[in-house]
């Protein structure tokens, strides 16, 4: 998959973007059955989780190097990207499709190989968001998709593994800390984005009723299931 031409791995990603926007609807109904947000609010995470697709697609063909000058002036130096190896995805159940497609996205577009964990209650939208990358030509084996009731479970054995190079998460920050102690045994590349942002402050000031807009649209979006929450 890496040595893959950036060409053919953007196409993917766009024919996956056109793709996830023709079946936003089941999309929508299984994320409402699986997980309870609001239709219209599910219909809303397609649109959003589908940009990732599109994005990287068009950022796929654009990741450059540099050449360049030592500052003294008698050597070059040449920065070229490579994909950095086998990733572990980990997803949180609040967003399933927009957290799988903005972490699977720029995987694919680095020619990255995936192994995708979903939350344990939501599992289905990442086996569906998974097919959908087969149907739009992502090669077997390239996107893994492996569910299961115990998280430890997973992760423990597959950071353990001397394969791995990555490991990306979005969850509570202790599972984060725990997820960086294990991934330091092998040195390996971590992204986190742990915890949320939890303060809302109105000062004697404010506009009440904008700050009231406020507050319902960072509060109490996606059921109140949010970082921003």
């Amino acid at each position: 998959w890496a040595r893959t031409a950036p060409r053919t791995r953007a196409e993917i990603l766009r024919k996956a973007f056109d793709l996830v926007t023709e079946r936003a609807e089941d999309f929508a109904l299984l994320m409402t059955l699986e997980m309870g947000k609001p239709l219209a609010e599910a219909r809303g995470e397609v649109t959003y989780g589908a940009e990732f697709l599109r994005w990287f697609a068009e950022e796929t063909v654009r990741d450059y190097g540099r050449y360049l000058t030592t500052p003294e002036g008698k050597n070059k130096i040449l920065v070229q990207h490579k994909p950095v190896g086998p990733c572990l995805l980990i997803t949180p159940w609040n967003f399933p499709l927009a957290m799988a497609t903005r972490k699977v996205a720029p995987a694919i577009a680095a020619g990255c190989t995936m192994v995708l964990k979903p939350a344990k209650l939501t599992p289905l939208t990442a086996q569906y968001f998974a097919q959908t990358m087969l149907d739009a030509g992502l090669p077997a084996g390239v996107l893994n998709v492996v569910a299961s009731s115990s998280a430890s479970g997973i992760s423990g054995p597959l950071l353990k593994d001397s394969r791995l190079r990555k490991v990306s998460f979005t969850g509570s920050t202790p599972v984060g800390k725990r997820l960086m102690a294990d991934a330091a045994q092998n040195v390996l590349r971590t992204s986190m984005e742990l915890g949320g942002n939890a303060p809302f402050i109105v000062f004697e000031d404010a506009d009440l009723d904008a700050a009231v807009e406020g507050a319902m649209a960072a509060k109490m979006r996606n059921m109140g299931e949010a970082c921003t929450a």
